[in-house]
């Protein structure tokens, strides 16, 4: 199978953990007989510097003429540290997704047993811990009419929602739901709010094609307090786009690290996929990110194109890694590898699972790892 891949590494560590991704591909092409062709192109900081705009009319062609797109990182501090710029990285983001129609974005929140510990949470909160959060991307408060007064003292913020956006998130919900554990959690804050009522409305309807899926409703408050709680309670969170974005982020804690976090925006003529974390400025060039949420969003990617063996293999061979002990700083600061080592070492266990095995002492030594 030929498949056609828009890489947009963009800014930071971006490039660095694309780099990786783009490895474990390849070796599930080769392993799979698969023909990836990338195209790359630049957004963000960088496509600011070479173009002079965030998002480049090349790049948004490059991401329309694409199966899939794979995304890396965007920002820089030069922007971030400058309150009165114009043109700003993130501003290209906002751009391909209003262009690319990327109406849902799709977090999944795992635990792996032998990083329990470095969640916040205490281990036995968090234990067993799989769900995903379904946040609708283009409407709601985020982008309804707002402004302020002309004294300055009064300002505004419209949420605004139709039923077909409701719609096609909420089918999606139910479809990931189908092949999970069947369950859907609506979170909303339909005690107060008309937009909520109508997500409910909405959603119950449409439940009575989806008689094998339970559905249950929560208000966003009590949503934030329970993912605290008792996170192992959820399958899939569906919610709007605010609520989305704050209780994405309060989940992202629960795996221990943001680089093990991948993402999905599906859009009405493609989808991209990216890992949560950020351009981490600090790291680049140093070894040190963790690609896994890149190559875990590859995996995803995979899923999208109907390649579900492949991206099971991808993800198995993360697995394996993880439970070897082997990590990027923030994981194992005792015997830390880097991020292209850490991209080596996926990237040969996704091409050949059966033979490839670890010494872990001479993993301590930091010298080969394979017997």
């Amino acid at each position: 199978m030929k498949k056609k891949i828009a890489l947009l590494p963009g800014d930071g560590i971006g490039p660095e953990v694309i780099r990786q991704a783009v490895k474990v591909l390849n070796a599930t092409a080769d392993r799979f007989g698969h023909y990836f062709e990338y195209c790359y192109a630049d957004v963000g900081a960088i496509a600011i510097d070479h173009f002079g705009t965030p998002l480049p009319d090349v790049t948004l062609d490059a991401c329309k003429n694409a199966d899939a797109i794979l995304f890396g990182a965007i920002g820089h501090p030069k922007y971030d540290n400058d309150p009165n710029a114009k043109v700003r990285p993130e501003q290209g983001l906002l751009a391909l997704r209003k262009s690319l129609g990327l109406y849902a974005n799709i977090r999944p929140v795992t635990t792996y047993a032998n990083l329990l510990h470095l969640s916040p949470l205490k281990e036995e909160r968090i234990k067993g811990a799989d769900f995903i959060i379904l946040r609708e991307l283009t409407g709601g408060i985020y982008f309804g009419e707002k402004g302020r007064s002309e004294d300055g003292k009064t300002a505004f913020d419209t949420c605004t929602y139709h039923v077909h956006e409701i719609e096609r998130i909420a089918h999606l919900a139910f479809d990931y739901a189908g092949k999970r554990r069947k369950k859907v959690t609506l979170v909303d804050k339909a005690n107060v709010m008309e937009t909520s009522r109508l997500w409910r409305d909405t959603v119950s309807k449409m439940h009575k094609n989806y008689a094998d899926i339970e559905l249950n409703f929560m208000f966003v408050d009590n949503a934030a307090m329970q993912l605290i709680q008792n996170p192992t309670q959820f399958d899939v969170m569906l919610t709007s786009n605010m609520f989305g974005d704050i209780l994405s982020d309060e989940a992202s804690v629960i795996a221990g690290s943001m680089g093990l976090l991948p993402s999905a925006s599906i859009g009405l003529l493609t989808s991209m996929f990216e890992p949560i974390h950020g351009s981490y400025p600090e790291g680049v060039g140093k070894n040190i990110a963790n690609p896994m949420a890149a190559i875990l969003s590859a995996a995803m990617m995979l899923d999208s194109l109907a390649l579900t063996e492949e991206a099971q293999a991808i993800r198995d061979a993360v697995q394996f890694i993880l439970e070897k002990g082997f990590g990027t700083p923030e994981l194992n600061p005792q015997f830390p590898y880097g991020c292209a080592e850490i991209g080596d070492l996926i990237a040969l266990q996704v091409a050949d699972p059966k033979s490839f095995r670890f010494s872990e002492s001479k993993m301590r030594e930091q010298t080969s790892t394979i017997i």
